[in-house]
């Protein structure tokens, strides 16, 4: 069977990125996007995937999702592969000519629907907040309209189940993402903690910055980029501003940086604003290292509250206080951290992918 994944576009990795990749490589199958980063690419350990490019987005938001939607809405592949796989935001705008087809879901695009007013409010300005609000309006018509298309949609979490039934009324099975565990492995708790995830204001890294201000005993090492022309490059020089001295941030890393980096940390904190399912928790736990996150989203239902890690509140003194208690005993979390990152083993995800494409 000839299979095509469209994925929205290749810059800054993150989960949908690997996940993506990993699936093209499992199925021997071509990924279809937009922008294309072959360093990325490389770096991931994917040099061996057949990418095809529509061309080139607009790097100015929103005219980037824009072109990258209208790209996808008018390419046809469908005399060419036997099934689809539609991944990430944009690229199931090919839906009308390519089926059968599978949506494999990270979330309904938030910026249309539940950070709807938080995305107009970031706007400079009180033309720029109706300009978001009229292409928010309209793009989120055209959304609805392109994910009738999908045959079947495949949701990364249930906390993105709930998201699918609530703003498209549509039914989806769960299949979480993978993780490659054997990759991953157990040095040391080291003397540094690990923030891993896409710049974006989302991720709340700022407040991960109030929390080890006011630990000057602890240090956190910050890994992760931005898209060039995303709405997060405001985000990300503002954090520059003021890093403060026990913090590093070392931007984009190698695959193997990245694993060395995990199996030598103290533990990670991942403090996402309701993340949709977060792959860093399982690769962290995979390390054998706990996990101090914000009781929201996806964290839920990887990290088990007081065995592979905490779960608290997003604010300040309480992500401190888990911070604090976890530093005195790192290792009492190690067995059940790598016990419970097997559940979510490749091998797991590509049996039910396989399942649904069959």
């Amino acid at each position: 069977m000839r299979v095509a994944i469209f994925l929205d576009y290749i810059g800054a990795i993150g989960g949908g990125e690997r996940v993506a990749l990993l699936l093209a490589s499992a199925l021997k199958a071509d990924i279809i996007t937009t922008d294309i980063s072959p360093e990325a690419v490389q770096r991931l350990g994917y040099g061996d995937v057949r990418i095809r490019s529509l061309g080139k987005t607009v790097k100015l938001p929103p005219f980037k999702q824009i072109s990258a939607s209208l790209l996808f809405a008018t390419c046809d592949f469908s005399n060419e592969y036997d099934f689809f796989i539609f991944s990430g935001n944009w690229s199931h705008y090919a839906a009308k000519r390519h089926h059968p087809n599978l949506w494999y879901c990270y979330t309904p695009v938030r910026a249309f629907y539940d950070l709807k007013e938080v995305m107009i409010s970031r706007q400079s300005n009180a033309v720029r907040r109706i300009l978001a609000a009229l292409w928010i309006g309209t793009h989120a018509w055209f959304d609805q309209r392109s994910v009738r298309n999908l045959d079947r949609i495949v949701a990364i979490s249930a906390n993105v189940q709930r998201r699918i039934k609530y703003y498209h009324n549509r039914s989806a099975e769960v299949i979480y993402p993978p993780v490659d565990t054997g990759k991953f492995r157990y040095d040391e708790h080291g003397d540094f903690w690990l923030s891993v995830n896409r710049i974006y204001p989302e991720k709340r890294i700022d407040l991960q910055f109030e929390v080890f201000r006011a630990l000057p005993e602890e240090r956190m090492v910050v890994i992760g980029g931005y898209a060039e022309g995303d709405h997060a490059a405001r985000y990300y020089k503002k954090l520059t501003l003021d890093i403060p001295e026990n913090v590093e941030m070392r931007g984009a890393v190698s695959e193997e940086e990245l694993i060395e980096l995990y199996a030598r940390c103290k533990g990670l904190i991942c403090t996402a604003q309701d993340e949709d399912f977060g792959l860093t928790p399982v690769e962290a736990m995979a390390s054998g290292k706990p996990v101090v996150a914000v009781n929201e989203g996806g964290f839920k239902e990887t990290v088990i509250d007081g065995k592979t890690g905490l779960l608290v509140k997003a604010n300040k003194e309480e992500l401190k206080a888990a911070v604090k208690e976890i530093a005195r005993h790192p290792e009492r979390y190690k067995e059940a951290c790598l016990t419970r990152a097997k559940e979510f083993d490749t091998h797991i995800f590509l049996e039910r992918i396989n399942k649904n494409i069959s």
